[in-house]
């Protein structure tokens, strides 16, 4: 009779509790979404989304938890077993388990208080897990992310502990019941978040990525390609390197490149920032001196450079020592190596240079002076000015135009590989460029591309062509306007629903609006889902910008073109 009547008086809170949110868990999932949602606009420094699904769950636990009370204050005398869950944790009275189970009185206050306090600690412990899970659902570790250590987490830890101690008990079970669920919500969308990684984005390899000497031109393209001399491969035939001995990284120091008397006298003189070398680093690679580092990633390093005898300095890049066997970043830079090769613009970078030193590759490029898009964003904030929003997107379109006129699609157009000179934008990182034959190529870890640049095709088995560029260009315009890209999301799953379903933020694509709006109905255009409803290419998307103006009426002419840029751009601080 003790336990049935226990049993009963659980049942009939826990119960009617996990029935009520079962029928509001609709509006938890919103509510959740929506505090990855305001955790992400806090983390990239864009306008939060609304609290309305926030709001909404809050007053379903409140008021759900008030009338648990009220009837629990009404019906303890009526249900066998209300009569505990209706005592408070803190003060209440434990005469009522005392009879139920035959105990001493001061051994049945032990067991209600040390219940209550394990009860209270469970309900704490759940909810902080499921904040973990919201706060960090596919975020990356960086500083300054939100965290569920945070002052407003303890805030809110020490107010649940409150509640806790001084609700009665009954409550706290049916908090328990919401929580629990809360929780393996909470769960399963860190669960998908993660699993997006491993979304089918990984496409077919590329068997030779060598560009013969006549490439297919796209579909839509308006010109006729050169034909291209084939390169000599930079990746020699099983190549044998002597194991490389792990180095200890010094601290690099931050110096600014002071100019030789000879960059004065010929006018080379770059507005560049680079690191001292650090004793491990070589001196010289293929006849170059190497003057300092202007950055390094996973993949290699661009150094400040100048052939020997030589007054001008080049960016020479190469590949970390210890990635000499990875075959497919080595397919990687050979890639990039012939498409700027043939690449050709006033937007793209010029290759000076190419080939392999010690078995060690290499890449001399021209010395932009400026900063890629994404540091201008993150240290300037976003553009304001209409006339050099337009000059970027025009000149980020008449790059790829020369780009797709060759037969060939960047596939990493994004803000890191944008460089913003003095003379105007200029494009950058061809290292996963593909024909648009349909071909593809691969690189380890998943497929190419950067997530938030990347068209819906992109993630499926379709064709991937020159609209998949012009996708990215509508996304790179955006985030120059808006800080971020308009399929910025807390987590990878999020990003790919926006992509493929949900649509791009509204408050990104305003951003474009309240600067140009001829400029945002393109940007429309293409962020169309149909490939087939964009504009074709970087030759169409130049026409969108400008209209026909040149003798051709299907052409705009390139002089009035290059002026707008150039005019546009003058307006902008770099």
């Amino acid at each position: 009779m003790v336990d049935t009547s226990l049993s009963v008086g659980v049942l009939a809170v826990a119960g009617p509790a996990l029935v009520v949110r079962l029928l509001s868990l609709p509006l938890l999932l919103r509510a959740q979404e929506g505090v990855r949602e305001r955790v992400s606009a806090a983390r990239e420094g864009r306008a939060a989304p609304g609290r309305a699904a926030v709001v909404g769950e809050l007053v379903v636990q409140l008021g759900g938890g008030a009338v648990l009370v009220a009837l629990l204050l009404m019906l303890r005398w009526s249900l066998p077993g209300l009569d505990m869950l209706a005592e408070p944790a803190a003060w209440g009275q434990a005469f009522p388990l005392a009879i139920e189970f035959g105990l001493p009185l001061a051994l049945a206050r032990t067991y209600f208080v040390g219940g209550a306090i394990v009860a209270v600690a469970l309900w704490l412990l759940l909810w902080f897990l499921t904040q973990r899970n919201l706060l960090t659902a596919g975020a990356p570790a960086q500083p300054g992310a939100p965290s569920p250590n945070g002052p407003r987490t303890a805030a809110l830890l020490a107010l649940r502990v409150a509640v806790g101690v001084f609700a009665p008990v009954g409550v706290l079970l049916a908090a328990l019941v919401f929580q629990a669920v809360a929780l393996i919500a909470s769960s399963r969308a860190r669960g998908r978040a993660r699993a997006g990684d491993g979304l089918p984005v990984t496409v077919t390899p590329l068997a030779a990525p060598s560009i013969a000497p006549s490439v297919t031109p796209a579909p839509a393209a308006t010109a006729t390609a050169p034909p291209l001399a084939p390169l000599t491969p930079l990746v020699p035939p099983a190549p044998s390197f002597p194991p490389v001995q792990p180095a200890v990284r010094l601290p690099a120091q931050q110096v600014p490149y002071l100019p030789t008397q000879a960059d004065r006298s010929t006018g080379a003189v770059p507005q560049v920032a680079c690191q001292e070398l650090n004793p491990n680093e070589p001196r010289t690679i293929a006849g170059y001196q190497l003057l300092g580092r202007i950055g390094a990633g996973g993949m290699g390093t661009v150094y400040l450079a100048r052939r020997e005898g030589a007054a001008t300095q080049v960016a020479l890049k190469t590949i970390h020592p210890e990635l000499l066997d990875h075959a497919e970043l080595l397919l990687r830079f050979e890639r990039e190596v012939e498409v700027l090769s043939v690449v050709s613009g006033a937007y793209t970078a010029r290759v000076l240079d190419a080939g392999v030193d010690a078995g060690r590759p290499y890449l001399a490029m021209e010395l932009l002076d400026g900063r890629p898009l994404d540091v201008h964003l993150r240290e300037q904030g976003p553009i304001r000015s209409p006339e050099a929003l337009r000059a970027l997107a025009l000149a980020l379109a008449v790059a790829l135009s020369g780009v797709h006129r060759l037969g060939l699609v960047h596939r990493d157009l994004k803000p890191a590989n944008i460089m913003l000179t003095t003379a105007g934008p200029r494009l950058l990182d061809f290292g996963i460029a593909a024909l648009v034959d349909g071909t593809r190529l691969t690189r380890t870890g998943g497929g190419p591309g950067t997530l938030t640049y990347m068209a819906p095709e992109q993630f499926g088995d379709e064709r991937v062509g020159t609209a998949a560029d012009v996708w990215a260009w509508a996304c790179c315009v955006v985030c120059a306007a808006h800080g971020t890209s308009p399929f910025s999301a807390t987590s990878t799953g999020a990003v790919i629903r926006r992509i493929v379903d949900t649509g791009p933020e509204p408050a990104a694509l305003e951003a474009v609006r309240a600067l140009d709006p001829a400029l945002a109905a393109a940007v429309g255009r293409a962020l169309t889902a149909d490939p087939a409803g964009r504009p074709a290419d970087g030759a169409a998307l130049v026409e969108l910008l400008t209209g026909p103006q040149g003798p051709d009426p299907r052409l705009p002419d390139a002089g009035a073109v290059r002026e707008q840029i150039t005019q546009g751009w003058r307006t902008l601080t770099l």
